[in-house]
């Protein structure tokens, strides 16, 4: 029997095209997308977990949701029929597409040279380029809900389609490209 995220989605069909994030990007489907920190003290114990429980992980952040997995479980598999609906596309693919085009190459470290700090571009871990492009995914969604009659999925469906597209209004995208632009003058 065959196991399918959220039991509609089939993570077998999702292609990841950026080859430093095939190790961290877990697909593997699980019955239920809950592994109770099993993997946390563990080392590189993250990549262990699925990608779209840690898109539910960081949906945890607000008040609304901290510390209620169920709610953003919900969250999650309602942006994931959104998206499924919008672009007719399987929506594991689309966020794995959206992760891969908001996870920036290159960021600023300080440096102490002689009692003075000076700004250094680096190139980021591919295990950081995923959590930052997750968690820039999630508050993305959270600050289009701020002041906002639009419920919380349709704003994290709209951020992932964005992201997925490559679309500069997208939060995580344009936040990659400041970090890569700041980065790229500390060269």
């Amino acid at each position: 029997m065959k196991i399918y995220i959220f039991g509609k989605y089939d993570p077998d069909e999702v292609v990841v095209k950026d080859p430093s994030l095939v190790k961290y990007l877990n697909l593997k489907p699980r019955y239920v997308l809950h592994t109770h920190g099993v993997h946390g003290r563990k080392h590189l114990g993250k990549k262990e977990m699925n990608v779209v429980e840690r898109l539910i992980n960081n949906m945890m952040r607000t008040e609304k949701y901290t510390g209620k997995k169920l709610s953003a479980y919900r969250v999650v598999m309602k942006a994931f029929e959104i998206i499924n609906e919008k672009t007719k596309k399987n929506p594991l693919q689309v966020l794995v597409n959206a992760i891969e085009n908001a996870a920036p190459r290159e960021e600023v470290t300080r440096l102490k040279m002689g009692g003075v700090a000076v700004p250094k571009a680096v190139d980021v871990s591919a295990s950081r380029r995923l959590d930052l492009a997750i968690r820039n995914l999630a508050l993305g969604a959270m600050q289009c809900t701020f002041r906002s009659s639009k419920p919380i999925y349709e704003c994290l469906a709209d951020e992932i389609i964005k992201a997925s597209n490559y679309d500069m209004s997208s939060f995580a995208i344009s936040k990659k490209e400041e970090v890569e632009r700041i980065a790229a003058s500390a060269r």
